[in-house]
């Protein structure tokens, strides 16, 4: 008999709840600023590299009054690290300026004006959204979007999509918990790449064509 996506979705929690029944946030921070830099920056990077660089920056500037007086070649220069410096360096200073100027220097916290801000998207709002707000969010970044494809919880045409078919899933109390599981389930058990179909809990259960590629 076949397994309804909200079954499925059912046990997955579960899953994640035993293995995941506390979860740290990934990105080292100190308040809501910190953090919408350090998610700036990990766009296309890791949050282990993020978490080495920010520490520099951070200690020249962790305000956004601070990081609106800097140069941007200075900023650029300290996190080339992470990648895409010069277009990542333009938006945090700019987006500092934009917070002194427009909010005194305090982030704002709709997804509205947060997706007005330079280098903010929808995905990065949410983020900040629910990690210094407690605000309900279901970020969705491409290991998300590749995962919920992969477990057939939804069709994985794009991140919005995915994004809703897990919010109707889901319910709203656990989103901003449950994202942060998938994320770590997905970097130890159910990899991109070299993924063990038989070592990945979920993916025993509701992958059988990786399971069945495992067996060619």
């Amino acid at each position: 008999m076949a397994v309804s996506k909200k079954e499925k979705a059912n046990r997955i929690a579960e899953i994640l709840d035993d293995l995941y029944p506390e979860v740290p946030i990934p990105l080292d921070h100190t308040d809501p600023f910190t953090l919408l830099v350090a998610v700036i920056l990990s766009a296309q990077c890791t949050d282990a590299r993020v978490n080495q660089i920010t520490p520099l920056l951070f200690s020249k500037a962790d305000h956004p009054e601070a990081m609106a007086k800097m140069k941007v070649e200075t900023i650029q220069r300290i996190i080339r690290p992470c990648g895409l410096s010069p277009t990542k360096a333009k938006n945090i200073h700019a987006m500092s300026a934009q917070l002194v100027s427009e909010y005194g220097g305090s982030v704002p916290d709709t997804f509205e004006a947060l997706e007005a801000l330079p280098g903010v998207g929808h995905k990065t709002a949410s983020v900040v959204m629910s990690q210094a707000f407690g605000f309900p969010a279901f970020p969705v970044d491409t290991h998300i979007h590749r995962l919920a494809w992969r477990w057939g919880l939804s069709s994985g045409k794009n991140v919005e999509q995915t994004e809703k078919d897990l919010k109707r899933l889901f319910p709203e109390e656990t989103w901003n918990k449950l994202h942060l599981q998938i994320i770590f389930y997905g970097r130890e058990y159910c990899p991109a790449r070299g993924h063990n179909v038989e070592n990945c809990p979920i993916c025993t259960l509701y992958n059988p064509k990786d399971k069945q590629k495992k067996k060619t």
